[in-house]
């Protein structure tokens, strides 16, 4: 596990400042790989090259130092990640070889020297690397199958750089990119930003599961998809069969993501699929395996006793740590900026401070993360169903009174988030057109209210209208759900949070959920089998119920919950108020005042629960007071 950076500059550059740029680069992201650093510099040619990386010692502890280089000196490869399949990809392919390391990144190199691009359809990992490939004179960066693993890029002026984070690239940059109308429309209504758009107008995302190749005497480049035969064929399987082939699929899974050559644990939330992970980990252990878990002072939010009942189950050495506001207080600010643009999953808190203290123990944790997007275990997919019938047969104006009625009568004085709460959640996010599924999993602001809250410049319609094209807008079932789950909210939400989140700990985790094999299997099956009636994760649960107590895996959870709603009326409340002066939103020029304002104040005297909306408002103005002294203006 480890950062990478690189750039590719028209400019002949000496040596010495290819290096500076690189180490300048390289120091922003030491806390991805505290270990080791490595440089590569090529500048005798008709343009300059240096590529780049920060090391996580996990794999080959002795020999796995980067760059790496080919046989015949001719590639060379940084890399950041883990590939769960290489021995085998070795074995299988690779026995003539002379390796020179044991580790996963030779191996990448090896396939690419061997089949091409078309080697990175093989791997089976996370991962995001370059490969410069001085026979064609040219850079391959590549991006794993969900994207677990970031890869920012840009072509500024004579030069392309990328990394794995933008803090490197706003480093070296000669000026801070402007804002970006695209990114700032898209994260106030998803409350973060998916590949390929950015907060900056001339940075993107490498999207997932895709590869850029670089020309670098002309700086031109294209991007294209690794595994782009999409189709999945149905699987004729009854449920029974099915529950058998996907109880040992996990298995090997989490086997395979268990190979570490430093300690390992897991994140133990006590929900199905941290427990089921946490299960097999032990299972497959010769001793006790390490679990931690964290809690809430308040009640309401606080689920320790679950993790508490699977670790006793397991037999595990468990961790549990309680949170406060004085936690919160001391570590938000490093967090939210940590992510270097706007980002408002409130549960980032608890991730970074959980996984600051689980690297007091082990290098490795296994999470649960991907669960509910390869099994169907959220509550929307309920909402998207529920909206299919509901428009049906619910004219749309009794809707409109029904939900007046609702959003008049209901006003929580506090951040809950019981069934009124998802009662009114769902009534907001109905939609009478195809593409409903959009307005459920915008959890700020939705389409047609962001023209209420910008001033007219900063506005633009329909900021996901890249997305609606790419994956579809006429969205009816759950396999279309989970699919624009993986490109948005997995890519663009969940993995950001993880990776930047325990990564600023030097902590590496790792998501046997996350495997294309399971993603294709669980997408190749009836629906029923997945969600059967209320029954989410169907299949999951079924195949690992028998090691637990009966209905264990069916209590409720809430998920990783965090009162920030109740924190931005106490702890945050007096930064939250400066964030609304009016002479600060005036000078920023990106919100009408009087629409902004009311938001937040009827959030603060408790007459309406804003908690979604002020949090993405909040950690916005946070990162742009943090980010900008001057005023810009928006592309």
């Amino acid at each position: 596990m480890c950062g990478i950076n690189g750039f590719v500059s028209q400019i002949s550059l000496e040596t010495k400042s290819i290096n500076g740029i690189l180490d300048a680069m390289n120091q922003e992201i030491v806390h991805r790989g505290p270990d080791q650093d490595g440089f590569f510099v090529e500048n005798d040619l008709d343009f300059s090259i240096g590529m780049a990386m920060r090391r996580l010692s996990i794999i080959d502890l002795k020999t796995g130092k980067q760059p790496i280089f080919s046989s015949d000196n001719q590639k060379v490869i940084v890399f950041n990640g883990e590939i769960y399949n290489y021995k085998k990809l070795k074995s299988d392919h690779l026995s003539q070889y002379n390796f020179k390391t044991s580790s996963d990144t030779e191996v990448i190199l090896a396939l690419y020297e061997k089949y091409g691009v078309q080697s990175f359809a093989m791997l089976d990992g996370m991962f995001a690397f370059s490969i410069y490939d001085k026979t064609v004179n040219k850079v391959f960066i590549a991006r794993d199958f969900f994207g677990e693993k970031p890869l920012y890029y840009t072509l500024n002026n004579n030069s392309f750089y990328w990394c794995s984070e933008l803090k490197s690239m706003l480093k070296v940059l000669a000026e801070k990119p402007e804002i970006s109308k695209q990114g700032l429309n898209v994260y106030f209504q998803l409350n973060y930003i998916p590949a390929p758009f950015t907060i900056y107008e001339s940075i993107s995302k490498l999207e997932a599961n895709h590869y850029l190749a670089l020309d670098c005497a002309t700086l031109k480049f294209e991007i294209k998809e690794i595994n782009s035969n999409n189709a999945i064929e149905k699987a004729k399987l009854t449920k029974e069969e099915a529950i058998k082939v996907n109880h040992d699929l996990v298995y090997q899974s989490i086997d395979s993501r268990s190979v570490s050559d430093v300690p390992i644990g897991t994140f133990l939330s006590g929900g199905v699929d941290s427990s089921i992970v946490s299960l097999c980990l032990a299972q497959q252990s010769e001793r006790k395996i390490e679990t931690f878990s964290v809690g809430f002072d308040k009640k309401t939010f606080d689920e320790t006793d679950k993790s508490r009942a699977v670790a006793k189950l397991i037999n595990s050495n468990h961790h549990e740590f309680i949170l406060t506001e004085t936690d919160l207080a001391e570590n938000i600010e490093k967090i939210i900026l940590n992510f270097d643009e706007p980002f408002a999953d409130s549960s980032a808190l608890p991730t970074y401070l959980v996984a600051s203290k689980t690297k007091e123990f082990v290098t490795v944790a296994l999470t649960g993360d991907g669960g509910d997007e390869v099994y169907g275990g959220y509550n929307k997919y309920y909402m998207g169903r529920l909206n299919r019938n509901y428009t049906q047969f619910m004219p749309q104006s009794i809707h409109n009174f029904s939900e007046h009625i609702l959003n008049t009568v209901w006003h929580s004085k506090e951040d809950q988030r019981g069934l009124l709460f998802k009662a009114k959640r769902f009534m907001k996010a109905v939609n009478y057109e195809g593409d409903f599924y959009y307005d459920i999993v915008s959890l700020a602001f939705l389409e047609n209210e962001l023209k209420e809250i910008f001033t007219s410049p900063n506005y633009m319609p329909n900021p996901l209208d890249y997305y609606k094209k790419k994956i579809g807008s006429k969205n009816k079932s759950l396999t279309d759900f989970r699919n624009i789950d993986r490109l948005l909210s997995l890519e663009g939400d969940l993995l950001v949070k993880v990776d930047r989140a325990a990564m600023l700990t030097s902590l590496e985790c790792r998501a046997p959920f996350l495997n294309k094999t399971l993603w294709d299997f669980t997408s190749s099956l009836p629906e029923n089998y997945l969600i059967n009636g209320w029954d989410k994760k169907h299949l999951l649960k079924e195949s690992f119920k028998k090691y637990f107590p009966k209905d264990f895996l069916n209590k409720s959870k809430q998920g990783f919950g965090v009162p920030v709603g109740d924190w931005l009326r106490g702890v945050l409340k007096e930064e939250l108020v400066s964030f609304i002066d009016k002479k600060f939103i005036e000078d920023q020029q990106l919100f009408d005042y009087d629409t902004i304002s009311k938001i937040v104040n009827n959030h603060l005297e408790s007459k309406i629960d804003n908690t979604f909306r002020v949090w993405t408002f909040y950690c916005f103005q946070l990162w742009y007071k943090k980010t900008f002294q001057n005023q810009l203006t928006l592309n």
